[in-house]
């Protein structure tokens, strides 16, 4: 385990100081304006300050696509991704389509047998869709790499739509349209829409085309906005950095979520996660529904997780549901079974002398693989490749990694520097994936690391918890917390982590791995659990806690969430 560094986040006293003027919450406006909040207005999370479909490159094109298609009744087919962003962005396609007179099915590739994104071989398992072979297809969450799967599908007499968020590759596929804002020339202000937040756009530009042919009033058609909750939980899963608009998205989404206005699959998912809906928070998506969906991607078909976010029946996306929570927990066991191997498998001397971590085994399980990268890139704190051999014989690696090191960009030197070592590859700065060939493990092991170094100029990193320093007094309290937790939080708008000195008056081992205390900090005494944290504290420490709400027999109070404590 590497020893994070606790660093105070840079506040910005005008900005906090018009916020509070402007009738925020004082430790509100302070946290909000150390995370580039400058105005009331960049907190406003009403649908009227969106940013408005047209700034998308091509968005009304494409809708005039879609329009045309639905008037001539073709038949249309969304292919997916086989992450929650793809389920929910399918899921957005087909609810928001079919509410708009369209013919509409889907398809989603298998992790295990076609790989990501729209290949050759999934254009084939489209023209024999028991559907009928599609007019068009309409990527969602995929596309802007698939190059040769548009050409496949032109050859077949089908028509390909791209929406995708993912960054573009030096040539891009020649479809009718590509509505996606990271692509060349684009000037969507807000570059970090998920896939299900470009799909969202598209159906309100499509709305919008419907309009203009007075198929609805000027006011008229399908109410998109109910929608959110799938925009929102899709959001949150990908990760994607929470600038204003996606704030706005994932607001909007839990707002519904919290009234009770949710399709019966998000219902669905909270029963089997044991959440309460009316307390939806950012975490409840992230950590709880999402996981639920991925599962089906990582271990069999996401077919059951997208049938579980459009059935309109409550008892059948119960069904759904718990199955998905079935898998979830399987996914578990699979994944920890996995991580003590490459524990085990890991040489200490080796990281004393490398940058990065990767790691193989020929019968680990492909679809559990980033998440065992995950684990390890958190432990030893170096960007990080877990491999798997698939049916073919070839390596699926999955990665993730660290602010200092852009994956994508490393994988990008490593394909240049030993052109035969990847087959391919693709992803973003934080996570990414890439196919070997087995015999090339051990030249493609030393190309990384070397890639790693090059990029980032160092040969160690060091963790840092950036914290909003002292948590003032008067506010230390369950009120205050539910205030917190009410708030979205998440990548590139994290969730407020505190940093104080404490007396540790009682401290105590919960099911042999949690470390459940008692702490004294002036007048005020706090509950305080450090989760997978087993070992004693002196009796002086300094801290960097979340505040939440313990709810227990009905009464609410303040508890500490420790992430970090060290003697002081």
């Amino acid at each position: 385990m590497v020893t994070p560094k606790l660093k105070v986040r840079t506040g910005n006293q005008d900005a906090t100081r018009k916020l509070i003027d402007a009738g925020v919450h004082p430790l509100m406006a302070r946290l909000f304006a150390a995370r580039g909040v400058n105005s009331a207005s960049d907190m406003s999370h009403h649908w009227g300050v969106l940013v408005p479909p047209s700034k998308l490159t091509h968005v009304d094109t494409a809708a005039v696509q879609l329009a045309n298609a639905i008037e001539a009744q073709r038949k249309l087919l969304v292919v997916a991704d086989y992450d929650c962003d793809g389920a929910t962005a399918c899921a957005v396609a087909i609810r928001a389509l079919r509410s708009m007179g369209a013919n509409v099915d889907f398809l989603v590739p298998n992790r295990f047998e076609t790989g990501y994104g729209l290949s050759p071989e999934v254009v084939e398992l489209a023209t024999r869709h028991p559907n009928g072979k599609p007019d068009l297809i309409i990527t969602v969450d995929n596309g802007i790499a698939s190059v040769d799967g548009v050409d496949a599908a032109k050859q077949a007499d089908i028509e390909v739509l791209v929406t995708d968020h993912h960054l573009p590759g030096d040539i891009l596929p020649a479809a009718l349209a590509i509505v996606n804002p990271n692509q060349p020339g684009c000037g969507f202000p807000s570059k970090n829409l998920a896939g299900v937040g470009v799909i969202f756009y598209l159906m309100l530009a499509l709305r919008a085309e419907l309009r203009r042919r007075n198929t609805y009033a000027p006011d008229g058609g399908p109410r998109l906005d109910q929608l959110a909750d799938l925009v929102a939980l899709g959001t949150v899963a990908d990760v994607v950095k929470l600038d204003a608009n996606n704030r706005l998205l994932v607001t909007q989404g839990l707002m519904k979520i919290r009234k009770g206005l949710m399709q019966p699959g998000i219902r669905a998912l909270f029963a089997v996660a044991a959440r309460e809906p009316a307390q939806a928070s950012a975490f409840d998506l992230g950590f709880a529904l999402g996981p639920r969906i991925n599962a089906a991607g990582r271990l069999a078909d996401m077919s059951l997780g997208i049938n579980c976010l459009i059935s309109n029946d409550e008892g059948e996306a119960l069904t759904l549901a718990r199955e998905l929570d079935r898998m979830n927990q399987e996914r578990r066991g699979i994944e920890h079974e996995m991580q003590d191997q490459a524990l085990d498998a890991i040489d200490p001397g080796r990281l004393d002398t490398t940058s990065s971590v990767c790691v193989y085994h020929p019968e680990w399980h492909q679809g559990v693989i980033g998440l065992v990268a995950s684990r390890l890139k958190e432990k030893y704190w170096r960007p990080t490749l877990a491999f798997a051999r698939d049916d073919s014989g070839q390596l699926r690696g999955s990665g993730r990694s660290i602010p200092d090191v852009h994956l994508r960009d490393a994988l990008d030197l490593v394909s240049k520097r030993c052109p035969n070592t990847i087959l391919k590859f693709g992803g973003h700065a934080m996570a990414a994936g890439l196919t070997l060939r087995e015999t090339g493990f051990a030249e493609f092991q030393k190309a990384f690391d070397d890639a790693v170094r090059t990029l980032s100029g160092k040969t160690r990193f060091e963790p840092e918890i950036e914290t909003d320093g002292s948590l003032e007094t008067g506010y230390a309290n369950a009120e205050v917390a539910g205030m917190l937790q009410r708030q979205v939080w998440g990548a590139g708008f994290p969730a407020p982590i505190f940093s104080d000195s404490f007396h540790v008056q009682q401290q105590r081992i919960l099911k042999e791995k949690h470390l459940k205390l008692t702490l004294e900090r002036g007048h005020q005494r706090f509950e305080a659990i450090w989760f997978n944290h087993a070992t004693p504290l002196p009796e002086r420490i300094h801290a960097a806690y979340r505040l939440d709400q313990n709810i227990w027999n009905g009464r609410v109070s303040a508890q500490l969430i420790i992430e970090y404590a060290e003697a002081e």
